[in-house]
């Protein structure tokens, strides 16, 4: 299932992602530091939900409260509650 989620505070307006399960494929941001993101998607390339949590929740970006790294785990974390919901 293709997920997007409109991220909050951060410079990546949407992160997108396939979810299947509790693995994660296909990461893609629109915005943000391009190359950087680009990185990190590759190297989550087939991450489960708490394998990405558990890098990355709570990563915050400068003086906000978040990032869009943190943005990611808390998108793939509402993605598999919702799936598991429907």
């Amino acid at each position: 299932m293709r997920y997007e989620y409109k991220t909050e505070n951060v410079c990546s307006q949407i992160i997108s992602f396939d979810i299947n399960g509790n693995v994660i494929t296909n990461i893609e941001f629109y915005g943000g530091f391009n190359g950087n993101l680009k990185a990190i998607a590759k190297l989550l390339e087939g991450a489960t939900v708490e394998e990405i949590e558990e890098k990355l929740l709570d990563n915050t970006c400068g003086r906000r409260p978040t990032s869009c790294t943190d943005q990611l785990a808390l998108a793939v974390r509402k993605a598999y509650n919702e799936s598991k919901s429907a």
